[in-house]
């Protein structure tokens, strides 16, 4: 029985992703492209920054080298207490520009949500962007993302992210893999619906009315008492919608991202997105059912499919079936090796990855499904980051 529900799940999520989401986007075209639209109001960037050296001064000439109107855009660095130079070469940086850049020095590490925050009380303009600071922005990102905003039903909107470093090892190429569907595939169905549930902190947009709305939980967010620093873009995104707001993903705003490099680092940040949306799905029990019910059973259906899974897999190694399972995700990854050939052959040589590296995938997926999707549970209470190799002090 438990075999079956748990192969139900897995179909339907796949069914749900794969070809629900793109038959979607085939059929509702309007939903999912922002073109022609043309809206330019006062925008602030924040850069929360902690420990990220030298390329900090690539991100912020990222931004000001933005394609649009110089007096409507500000920059805000906000350093979270660095050790090392990361202030000097935001500075480097900004002695490039001619535009207008604020630095800000926290006097204590406090953490990205409240970083971010104490800059947007220091402005009036009406959208926050959100960038993190190994991140470089093409240079009509933020014209993409602001049309988004001409429909003032809009609360958020988020740009699609790629990878910088994809063919340095193995890990990153399979980062980029994942990252190809996140913004390809996954999704879809919540874009469908104008309800992007998670938009990435490495690229997002706000308004500050809403952000000085939810000042107080942002304040002091925190589960049973206990601070949680982890799974901010989802906390962030899933309280805009809970106030009404649409949320949107538009693959025009582009940026690049350097992802982990070392099985360390991978197998933290593996870590903290099972928490983040262990968490999120508890803590949006009491909201989520409605949303329009098409995205309500792919959000329920994923949180299903990460408890589940794990129990299947290890059921199915205590009954001598390694190999059968092993097969199964081989023919699953054929298959989406296929689509991400043909999604990407077009793309220049070091923008993708050759699709025979889905082959560890096999592998990597059922040993993170089932060890990790346990050690998050029994962590939620983990107050870390954890991202990067950056160590977080105490608050």
């Amino acid at each position: 029985m438990l075999v079956l529900t748990v192969s139900f799940i897995v179909f339907l999520v796949f069914l749900n992703r794969y070809f629900l989401g793109t038959f979607l986007r085939r059929t509702r075209p309007k939903q999912f492209q922002l073109s022609g639209i043309r809206y330019e109001p006062d925008v602030t960037v924040i850069v929360p920054m902690y420990n990220e050296g030298r390329s900090v001064s690539e991100t912020v000439m990222s931004i000001v080298n933005q394609d649009y109107p110089v007096e409507k855009l500000d920059l805000i660095v906000v350093d979270d207490a660095s050790s090392d130079d990361s202030v000097k070469w935001a500075c480097h940086g900004a002695r490039l520009s001619a535009r207008r850049v604020t630095i800000l020095k926290n006097q204590g590490n406090v953490g990205k949500r409240l970083g971010i925050l104490n800059a947007v009380r220091r402005t009036a303009a009406e959208i926050i962007v959100s960038v993190d600071s190994d991140v470089v922005l093409e240079p009509t990102a933020i014209r993409s993302l602001m049309r988004g905003f001409a429909d003032p039903k809009v609360g958020g909107v988020g740009g699609r992210v790629r990878v910088r470093n994809a063919s340095e090892n193995w890990i990153t190429r399979l980062l980029a893999i994942k990252f190809y569907f996140a913004y390809e595939y996954y999704k879809n169905i919540e874009q469908a619906f104008h309800s992007i549930l998670c938009l990435s902190g490495c690229l997002s947009a706000f308004r500050r009315a809403i952000l000085l709305e939810l000042e107080p939980l942002l304040e002091n967010r925190n589960v049973l008492g206990v601070p949680i620093k982890y799974g901010e873009d989802r906390f962030l995104t899933r309280h805009v919608v809970k106030l009404g707001y649409r949320t949107l993903m538009t693959p025009e705003a582009n940026c690049w991202t350097v992802v982990p490099n070392t099985f360390k680092q991978f197998w933290s940040q593996q870590l903290r997105w099972r928490r983040s949306i262990i968490l999120d799905f508890l803590c949006g029990l009491s909201h989520s059912w409605k949303l329009h019910p098409l995205v309500v059973l792919n959000y329920t259906a994923v949180f299903a499919m990460l408890l589940g899974y794990p129990v299947l897999i290890a059921q199915e190694l205590a009954n001598g079936m390694f190999f059968p399972l092993a097969t199964f995700h081989l023919l699953v990854l054929a298959f989406l090796g296929v689509l991400y050939w043909l999604g990407t052959r077009k793309w220049p040589r070091k923008e993708r990855v050759h699709p025979l590296w889905f082959l560890p995938m096999a592998f990597v997926l059922p040993t993170i499904y089932l060890v990790l999707t346990p050690l998050a549970l029994f962590t939620l209470d983990s107050s870390s980051w954890e991202t990067r190799g950056h160590k977080t002090a105490s608050r």
